[in-house]
């Protein structure tokens, strides 16, 4: 029975279709395993399970009835915290929020749920999502399946851990800065990074948002790629307010053949270069596909300065995070951006400027932005795909003291900026690129590594068409050991 937790998502739900197995007997397999290695992982930290029970349990009725809700009829799955389900809490792990109960549901919940989802519970963030570790005062810390001292990356880091371990089925994360990319590595499952704004953002907040939160994403993580497209199929489509007369219309992907792709490879970078575990990874990658046929090109990317995209990815990220911040600490960053030396082009002062614009700056920076659109299309034209690191190591032991921006991690023994980690992410999220992370083999400690499959604005099912291609070349998802 081991092995039914890590079949995919589709091959479960086409099973309960057949009546193979039933809603509630699904459920219950996935409640025993949380129950049995949650303790140690600490991932699924909201837990709803008897309205799941009951819910499952009307799944089974209904078919037995001949009624079907949709292609996850019963499927049990699981979404982030950031994600409100009503009358469960929605904190994002700030602990002012602890008693923050949902009145309604997400928009992407509602659409899971009227595919016939049965969902049980919602998995552990950083505070504010801000992180590439997954805890925060209220549910404490979340650990790696691969390693329990190690960290499963951020911030959906809960719904990586989960879906590796073998708890759930299907998982609902967020990505502004690599928050399904990351944890999709250092967890070695799939993760898709959906074309900005492809899917509908209501209901992922802390606070009633209409607006989608600029570069910010939602999208599916899962053990299986198929998976991935068919959460990408039932969620992607325009919010409530345009959708009188927009639609979202993602193309099929050009080809299915990796002896038909052109694949181009972005190796490193000394802006955040990657050590050798990942360094090797690629390198295998790169062989499997020269070796299948594939054209691969070693042109890396466009023709653009690296130092002025990051600048514009950092501008326009703190900006979004920030817009809404409460005025007391928005004031402290005024005043602070108001001290910086104009010559100061640190990391901090970049942040600084970027939390604190003017709409006179922040356009500045949209126009640039456009331009680096510009051209990605262009090189996107005569490129299938693009191969890319997505963190510069495997996953790192937990490290939880001082801030994201003045740590430092270690990359084959040297000392690097721990927040220039998101650069791999932030580089293409800026430019509203879609992304695949796919597992791609272990280092040489025995720990995942993922890559990312970098596709043109609305390329998604070409991302995730790749990652399948690729999988069955080296290898995809693999249970961690003791799961």
């Amino acid at each position: 029975m081991s092995d039914l937790a890590f079949r995919a998502a589709t091959d479960l739900a086409a099973a309960i279709r057949r009546k193979e197995i039933g809603a509630v007997e699904l459920l219950e397999h996935y409640l025993a395993r949380v129950e049995k290695h949650d303790g140690a992982l600490n991932a699924v930290v909201v837990r709803d399970f008897d309205r799941a029970r009951a819910r499952a349990k009307e799944a089974d009725a209904a078919l037995a009835r001949g009624e079907l809700w949709g292609p996850l009829h019963g499927l049990p799955m699981t979404v982030k915290e950031a994600f409100n389900i009503a009358g469960l809490p929605t904190t994002w792990g700030v602990p002012e929020m602890k008693g923050n109960e949902a009145a309604g549901n997400a928009y992407a919940v509602d659409r899971l749920l009227e595919a016939g989802a049965v969902i049980f519970g919602k998995t552990n963030v950083p505070l504010l999502l801000s992180d590439l570790q997954s805890y925060n005062a209220i549910y404490g810390t979340t650990n790696n399946p691969w390693d329990p001292s190690r960290a499963p990356g951020g911030s959906s880091g809960g719904s990586a851990a989960a879906l590796a371990a073998g708890m759930t089925a299907l998982e609902l994360g967020s990505d502004i800065g690599g928050s399904i990319r990351n944890p999709a590595h250092f967890c070695g499952i799939y993760g898709h990074k959906p074309t900005w704004n492809a899917l509908p953002q209501n209901g992922h907040e802390l606070f009633p948002l209409m607006n989608p939160v600029d570069i910010g994403v939602i999208g599916p993580l899962a053990r299986h790629p198929d998976d991935l497209a068919l959460a990408l199929d039932l969620l992607s489509g325009p919010n409530p307010l345009d959708a009188a007369g927009l639609k979202v219309d993602l193309p099929a992907p050009r080809t299915k053949s990796l002896p038909e792709m052109k694949v181009a490879v972005w190796r490193d970078d000394p802006k955040m270069p990657v050590g050798r575990d990942v360094a090797a990874r690629i390198e295998h990658v790169v062989q499997a596909l020269r070796q299948a046929g594939t054209e691969v090109r070693e042109i890396e990317r466009p023709p653009f300065d690296v130092e002025e995209a990051w600048d514009t990815y950092r501008f326009l990220l703190f900006a979004a995070l920030n817009a809404l911040q409460p005025d007391e600490p928005y004031n402290g960053m005024v005043q602070a951006a108001a001290g910086l030396d104009p010559s100061d082009s640190s990391e901090m002062a970049g942040i600084l400027r970027g939390s604190t614009c003017r709409f006179r700056d922040w356009a500045a920076h949209n126009e640039k932005r456009a331009r680096f659109r510009a051209h990605w299309a262009e090189f996107f034209r005569d490129v299938d795909i693009l191969l890319a690191p997505i963190c510069p190591t495997p996953a790192f032991p937990h490290q939880q003291e001082g801030e994201m921006v003045t740590r430092s991690m270690e990359v084959d023994g040297q000392s690097r900026s721990y927040w220039m980690q998101v650069f791999w992410a932030g580089i293409f999220g800026m430019a509203y690129l879609p992304a695949t992370v796919f597992p791609a083999g272990l280092s040489a400690g025995g720990l995942p590594v993922g890559l990312q499959a970098v596709g043109p604005e609305y390329g998604d099912r070409m991302c995730i068409e790749f990652a399948r291609a690729i999988g069955q070349v080296v290898g995809g998802f693999r249970p961690p050991p003791g799961y």
